[in-house]
């Protein structure tokens, strides 16, 4: 069974988001997508300062058995990514929640959360 923490939101697509105050997210994978992709191999970020819209595709993981985009799950900009991924992409399998956060966005105040499961929603999904 994959681990789903209580305390974030959940993408249909498998990533997850953190609130962090102000108007700023932290985004990542779950466990249960990086349990799917396998040994992470590689991590390609976006550019600080990019903008994206809700859907899009933000980044790309690659694995020894597949590649797969990173969609973002609501409108902003991006204001910080992680760049120890770019040294040490493992992380993603170690500890997806906590040291392989992804990007933090500033979301767009008009953004909406609408599409986003609590825990509980998503752990239905995922077992």
């Amino acid at each position: 069974m994959s681990s789903v923490p209580a305390d974030l939101q959940y993408t249909k697509d498998h990533e997850w988001v953190r609130d962090l105050g102000d108007g700023v997210i932290a985004v990542g994978i779950t466990d249960y997508a990086q349990g799917s992709l396998g040994d992470v191999t590689f991590v390609e970020l976006p550019d600080v300062g990019t903008r994206f819209e809700e859907g899009d595709a933000f980044g790309v993981v690659e694995s020894v058995k597949a590649a797969s985009d990173l969609l973002m799950p609501v409108s902003g900009e991006v204001i910080e990514i992680n760049e120890a991924l770019a040294d040490a992409p493992e992380t993603v399998n170690s500890d997806p929640y906590e040291a392989a956060w992804m990007i933090r966005v500033r979301v767009d105040a008009d953004a909406s959360r609408e599409g986003l499961m609590d825990a509980a929603a998503y752990g239905a999904i995922v077992d």
